[in-house]
């Protein structure tokens, strides 16, 4: 038995905890939020993506089931809905509220596992190893340590290679609403709910658990028309005129349960677990979750890319005991194989989602990105089989190049996707203009 301590409460953090503890091992999991409140709210500190939409997609129920398999049956319980695709499993319907709560109660629970509130300013160094965490100024010592602290943790920041990436190029606001009781749903254009690209922008819904909707308009970051949306009276007013959106937040049908979330400052990240002379700088070390990737949140890839990173490090673990850097190594291996694909899919895709949301056609001297074949796939049905898999995350976006010669075929031949009908957006930016300056005033 060792003695590990996760930095991070989040679900990988969670996840790990409960399967490291499953195989033996003591865990202690430091977070400096205390956890839900009574009454089941949550504000989530230090996680500004908490209340946005989330897609638990098809590879999160293979882990559980591969690793937690009691857990779907909690989260179900909870209110989450299995997502089912002509008899096939496709997701689950859940808000991450949800979801992290029943986790966090299952880890709560699990013998072997201890929840600890406070902040972990370092990882303790003796003997050119990690040997624990010092949180709010004591010791804890431990055989390894994990950082699952997520898109903005620092831990050991001195001991790897800088982070590769950039800015998505868009930015998005959103609000959670919930169905009134007897109320209907609104219209939906897939098994996770509602995706429309309209002229500059695009409207989302993803249906979730216990009758709850996240709505969200998405448009390119620098188009600082779309910045009023912050406000409840510009968002209110702009989501009634979109087709889709308005009929899911219809006042009759709908009531929204939180504020409006801006999410800003959005990027595409890959950082290993290497210095930058390829060397495990200190063993007993790991990084894992969103502290090695972090996607394009709208494509809700992130829970899907952690868990499965959080599953392979446990397996790692396993296979080479008693030897953390031939593990950590192996990891490393594991996540530029598997999990850096999704990060470089996002840089050579997310410009053209930015070019497409400005009106520019796309260049077919270049390579054509993944958004651009699954979308032809829509207009030829000779490519749904050959995109299907990588649109379900069951394989990697080199699997696109199949699809790829008939896509371009198609935008060849003078093809183009068409926006959705609904409000062009300068439409919307004279109803911003309008609706935000009474807001700034009252």
């Amino acid at each position: 038995m060792t003695h590990i301590a996760i930095l991070g409460a989040g679900p990988t953090g969670l996840f790990m905890a409960i399967a490291l503890a499953r195989r033996g091992h003591r865990v202690t999991v430091v977070d400096r939020d205390p956890g839900p409140a009574p009454d089941g709210g949550w504000d989530r500190r230090g996680v500004p993506q908490f209340h946005h939409p989330h897609g638990l997609r098809q590879p999160i129920m293979a882990v559980l089931d591969d690793v937690l398999p009691d857990f779907p049956a909690a989260l179900f319980a909870a209110g989450a809905e299995a997502i089912d695709v002509k008899g096939h499993p496709a997701g689950i319907r859940s808000r991450r509220l949800t979801f992290e709560r029943v986790l966090r109660a299952t880890a709560v629970t699990e013998p072997g596992v201890t929840m600890v509130t406070g902040h972990a300013g370092d990882v303790l160094r003796r003997g050119g190893r990690a040997a624990g965490l010092l949180v709010d100024g004591a010791e804890l010592a431990a055989d390894l340590v994990v950082d699952a602290s997520g898109r903005a943790g620092r831990l050991g920041d001195d001991l790897r290679a800088p982070e590769s990436g950039g800015d998505c190029g868009v930015s998005y606001v959103s609000r959670q609403y919930r169905l009134r009781p007897g109320a209907a749903p609104g219209p939906v254009s897939s098994a996770v709910g509602l995706i429309s690209r309209f002229d500059g922008y695009l409207g989302v819904v993803f249906v979730q658990d216990a009758g709850t909707v996240s709505v969200s308009l998405t448009h390119r970051s620098t188009d600082d028309a779309f910045a009023a949306l912050r406000f409840p009276a510009v968002f209110e007013a702009v989501t009634r005129v979109v087709p889709g959106l308005a009929e899911w937040t219809e006042p009759g049908r709908s009531e929204p349960i939180t504020r409006v979330l801006p999410g800003v400052h959005l990027r595409n990240t890959y950082r290993g677990q290497l210095d930058e002379r390829g060397r495990v700088a200190l063993p007993g070390l790991v990084h894992a979750g969103d502290a090695v990737c972090t996607t394009n949140p709208t494509a809700g890839r992130g829970i899907a890319t952690s868990l499965a990173q959080a599953r392979a490090l446990v397996r790692l673990l396993g296979e080479h005991p008693g030897d953390v850097e031939a593990a950590t190594l192996a990891f490393d291996d594991h996540c530029t194989r598997w999990i850096r694909p999704w990060f470089e899919d996002h840089l050579a895709g997310d410009p053209e989602v930015v070019r497409q949301l400005a009106g520019e056609d796309l260049d077919l001297s270049r390579p054509l990105a993944s958004v651009h074949i699954t979308a032809a796939a829509d207009a030829d049905p000779a490519l749904k089989p050959l995109v299907g898999p990588y649109l379900g995350m069951l394989a990697l976006p080199s699997s696109l190049a199949a699809a790829e010669p008939g896509a371009r075929r198609l935008y060849e031949s003078g093809w183009r996707p068409s926006p959705v009908p609904g409000p062009s957006r300068a439409a919307l930016v004279e109803l911003i203009g309008r609706t935000g300056s009474a807001a700034a005033r009252g």
